[in-house]
């Protein structure tokens, strides 16, 4: 995501020792293959080769799109490199206004029109060719243009960029309607409201391609009567005006957003109500934001899979491709192609969309293939960028990138397809209604179908904020309720030997159902830690949500109950699992690490949200630095006198005095030890964090309970390369064939691998005339044929055939275009 987030025992003892200690030459250690791993900053992408080549640095984990250094990297024998295809660019507009609270200036973007302009005021295609030298692609939809779904829905896509093309005209046109309608008005070519020229404040970031970008486009603007300031930031400095800011204190007027998608998303249905609606993020831009009740709706149930049919989704994707653009609370760019560099000797699961930074199986698979457990040197472009806590903390990929190294979940993302593996589960059982559009790929699921799934009376499904304890469904809906989705996740008995946290602590039930009480604490008005920015996506959460129930405590055997579902059957487990793990928005935590937070916001020095850290004038809480650590003292010491387990009427049930007692016992010795409160519970625990310097240091958890050699069998992704023959005229009237190569490395595609290959036709006119499957001849080869009736009634002049081909090995399509004239 954007730039993004993540007194003592013996026994306690035992495992500070432990931690780092050596293995036999003859096994995989657990855990990482790595010792540690010392992260610093490096903001110039250029010094950062220039260390690797000079054996300062082993890998730089941020993604570069600048092509003189591509060639450069290329060209040096003992550096190599990971490609990413998951980085994108936009901008960000404060929809604030038309008047700041806070300055009282005008704000243009608060109009919905003269943000829609926006698209047809920049030249993408510049952006791409002139200052990506083309390391990227044109976008201007919610919709990554490597993924899936972009060539599921290309024929609206496409449609819409002709609708959206580069036509600066018509933008000045629109903008100068509306910015007349707002009182503005045009003098000596400058826009004037209230006698005073409109000045935007352009947030520009200073470290990539994007201040190049923010120039061209603060020049577009110039060009047509706004004053523009352009404030140059690294992305620690803007982040506390853009995103942690309010935006109606008139601070910024638009911001260079950038993204990586941290996996390869099969299913990008969530797009538009995370960048659209005010419950993609509790952050005060996204509480501004307020698209129209059209959008909201459209969004809201693309999110929640609010549909039964595949017919149904593609119709309410197609709605939500347009209105997102009408909306424009941000306006796409480019999709980037981007590498990290990296010594030759260093290997590291890096993700197709996300490359190392946004990638899950980093942590497992980083590795000197010249030495076992070494110790690394890595940098990335920022470091430290916001607050760390596992709720709503930062989401940045610099902060998120150590974090989950720090975590473990039940199931880890395929880095070349998006299928989720599993990873801590016995086994997962998936039923789901009858008629929807789901399947199976993996053989960890059992996925079954029912005509009518009956949500058991005894399960949970509401919460008394007061009391703290759930209600039953038989309590809430005395005539029952059933749901599309029944999950059963069950987890192998040796859990609690297995699964601890890094202070020594055993995961418990307590873990678990923290996560659910969260959910609907933080937005009930009674909670002592009520988040005004919750409660959409409580909304949203509680409309679909049916129940769950604790089948067993050992083996530890849940239920979930749901009226959302996926496509993919793994998704449909996975997400059920999360919902009862400890992973958060921002991170894992154990419920006394996140208690002891919840105590500190109870208290009102400090929230978890940058949302209500703002509203109440209080602390963003970290777990690792800053004043928010003297807070989380004085709070500590309470809750271990007192052995305090957060909602004991439900947790109390699970846990008992003397677990808590260890638990704040361990978690003493941690702070006493380490210096923070971030316990993770992945292959890599936070040694140590150095703020003011700009260090973190990593180090590798032995008591973990995987072998780091659990993930090494993903290899190199075979990206099909796609190449298009046939005639560069064609008759009027006259049949036309094209045949299609599709190869990996040489070798031809197997025509089982592949799901389709496609063609869009494209006349003179930019219309689009046809789109079909290409015939498969054999492995590696397909044909397409356009038909005489189809040639005859194109205009004369030159045509283009787009042809997208999709296998099955990794959910990345490649494209290829073959141009060709109709002639009469």
């Amino acid at each position: 995501m954007n730039g993004k987030w993540y007194g003592i025992g013996a026994v306690v003892l035992a495992l500070f020792v432990s931690l780092g200690a050596g293995v036999a030459a003859d096994e995989a250690p657990t855990g990482a293959w790595v010792e540690e791993v010392i992260l610093t900053e490096q903001e110039s992408y250029s010094e950062a080769v220039t260390q690797i080549d000079v054996g300062e640095l082993d890998v730089f984990t941020s993604t570069i799109g600048d092509p003189e250094l591509y060639q450069r990297v290329q060209d040096i024998e003992h550096i190599d490199y990971e490609q990413n295809f998951g980085s994108y660019n936009e901008i960000s507009f404060n929809p604030a206004g038309p008047e700041f609270e806070g300055t009282g200036e005008l704000n243009p973007f608060a109009v919905k029109r003269i943000r829609e302009a926006m698209n047809w005021l920049i030249d993408r295609h510049y952006i791409v060719d002139e200052i990506q030298g083309g390391l990227g692609s044109p976008r201007w939809s919610a919709v990554n243009t490597v993924f899936p779904d972009h060539a599921r829905h290309i024929e609206t896509i496409r449609a819409l960029e002709v609708k959206y093309a580069y036509d600066p005209g018509r933008a000045e046109e629109v903008i100068n309607e509306e910015m007349e309608a707002l009182g503005a008005e045009m003098v000596d070519g400058t826009w004037h409201y209230d006698g005073d020229p409109v000045e935007l404040i352009f947030i520009i970031r200073s470290e990539d391609e994007r201040q190049e970008m923010g120039d061209y486009i603060a020049t577009e603007l110039e060009d047509i009567g706004f004053q523009v300031d352009r404030q140059y930031m690294t992305g620690g400095e803007a982040s506390p005006i853009w995103i942690a800011g309010n935006p109606h204190d008139g601070r910024w007027h638009l911001y260079t957003g950038g993204w990586i998608s941290t996996i390869v998303n099969r299913d990008l249905a969530t797009n538009f109500d995370f960048f659209f609606t005010e419950r993609g993020m509790p952050e005060p831009l996204w509480q501004a934001y307020d698209p129209s009740p059209e959008f909201d709706e459209v969004a809201r149930r693309l999110a929640t899979r609010d549909f039964s049919t595949i017919a149904e989704r593609e119709e309410l994707f197609e709605q939500a491709l347009e209105m997102a653009l009408e909306e424009s609370q941000r306006i796409f760019l480019t999709d980037d192609m981007s590498f990290m560099p990296r010594a030759d000797n260093i290997s590291v699961g890096a993700c197709l969309a996300a490359g190392i930074e946004g990638s899950y199986l980093w942590a497992y698979t980083l590795r000197d293939e010249d030495e076992e457990l070494a110790s690394l040197d890595m940098a990335m472009s920022n470091i430290l960028v916001e607050p760390w806590n596992a709720l709503a903390g930062s989401n940045w990929v610099f902060d998120q990138f150590p974090i989950r190294g720090t975590s473990s979940i039940p199931a880890v993302y395929d880095p070349f397809t998006g299928i989720h593996w599993n990873h801590l589960m016995e086994e997962a059982e998936v039923v789901i209604q009858e008629g929807l559009p789901v399947d199976t790929t993996l053989d960890w699921v059992d996925l079954e179908f029912a005509e009518e799934i009956a949500v058991p009376e005894d399960a949970w499904i509401g919460w008394d904020p007061v009391e703290q304890v759930f209600s039953t469904v038989g309590e809430e809906h005395p005539d029952g309720l059933t749901a599309r989705r029944k999950v059963t996740i069950t987890y192998p008995e040796a859990f609690y030997d297995e699964n601890m946290w890094h202070d020594g602590s055993t995961l418990d039930m307590a873990d678990l159902l923290l996560p659910m009480i969260l959910a609907y604490d933080r937005a009930k008005e009674e909670s002592d830690v009520f988040d005004q920015a919750e409660v959409s996506p409580y909304e949203s959460f509680v409309e679909n949500f049916r129940g769950f129930r604790i089948l067993s405590e050992d083996p530890i055997t849940i239920e979930y109950y749901s009226e959302t579902f996926y496509l993919d059957a793994e998704e449909n487990a996975y997400w059920a699992a999360q919902g009862l793990w400890p992973e958060y928005a921002q991170g894992v935590a154990g419920w006394h690490t996140l208690g002891l937070g919840l105590l500190v916001e109870a208290s009102g020095e400090a929230a978890h949200s940058a949302a209500k850290a703002d509203r109440e004038d209080a602390e963003w809480l970290s777990m690792i630095a800053g004043p928010s650590l003297g807070y989380l003292e004085e709070q500590f010491e309470e809750a271990q006198a007192n052995d305090y387990i957060p909602y004991e009427p439900t947790l109390g049930q699970f846990i008992d005095a003397e677990d808590a007692a260890e638990r704040w016992s361990n978690l003493a010795a941690w702070y006493e030890d380490k210096g923070h409160f971030w316990v993770g519970n992945g292959p890599l625990y936070l040694r140590d964090v150095h703020p003011v310097e700009g260090v973190i240091e990593l180090a590798r958890n032995d008591n973990y309970l995987a072998p780091a050699d659990k993930w090494d069998h993903f290899e190199e992704p075979m990206i099909a390369d796609v190449d298009v023959d046939g005639p560069s005229t064609v008759q009027a009237g006259d049949d036309a064939e094209f045949m299609v190569e599709v190869t990996f490395e040489g070798e031809p595609y197997r025509i089982e691998d592949m799901d389709a290959v496609v063609y869009l036709l494209f006349d003179a006119e930019g219309t689009l005339v046809e789109t079909a499957e290409a015939e498969a001849v054999e492995d590696g080869l397909w044909r397409i044929t356009v038909a005489g009736d189809v040639t005859e009634d194109m205009p004369v002049g030159g045509a283009d055939l787009e042809v997208v081909a999709s296998p099955l090995l990794v959910a990345m399509p490649t494209a290829e275009d073959q141009g060709f004239v109709i002639i009469r």
